[in-house]
């Protein structure tokens, strides 16, 4: 008589405890890994879009600061480094002063005018005249303060303006 062979059978038609537990470790690594890297993205991202705002607003400051002296009537007029860094621009509708203090550079178009803030977060500025052979040069040196402890470069900026020369008479 020919009796059938029985094939144990069950451990292919199912899965064990112990697999669907290593699956599920699995599944958590992956997926912890996958949650570390989107956090990173997001904070760098962030950090990235801070960095290009301070950038534009630099960007606008030394643009309005090179239209002040481009449109300037007269000498311009640097203060005392222990002046608040102060500088005045001699314009048609009054002096345009720009100060520095506390890491905040303001400005104030006219005597009468409100001060206003141009940027925060200043850590160093120089407005010097860099007279070229026979044109009156301003140099601005900008350095802003870092938002971040771990930089890998520092925010520095130049901006560069000619001065109206003086009509000969």
């Amino acid at each position: 008589m020919n009796i059938p062979l029985r094939h144990s059978t069950s451990r292919a038609r199912g899965v064990s405890l112990i697999e669907c537990l290593a699956y599920m470790a699995v599944l958590v690594v992956v997926t912890t890994v996958a949650v570390l890297g989107f956090n990173r993205c997001w904070d760098d991202s962030k950090h990235l879009r801070r960095n290009a705002d301070e950038i534009v607003r630099a960007l606008h400051a030394g643009e309005q600061w090179r239209a002040d002296v481009r449109s300037a009537t007269g000498p311009i007029a640097v203060g005392d480094p222990a002046d608040s860094g102060r500088i005045t621009i001699p314009g048609r509708s009054g002096s345009i002063i720009y100060t520095l203090a506390n890491g905040e550079l303001h400005r104030q178009a006219g005597a009468s005018a409100p001060t206003v803030l141009l940027l925060a977060g200043v850590k160093s500025s120089q407005m010097l005249a860099d007279p070229r052979a026979a044109v009156p040069a301003w140099r601005w040196e900008l350095e802003l303060q870092p938002a971040q402890k771990n930089v890998r470069m520092s925010p520095l900026f130049t901006f560069e303006s000619v001065a109206p020369q003086p009509l000969a008479r």
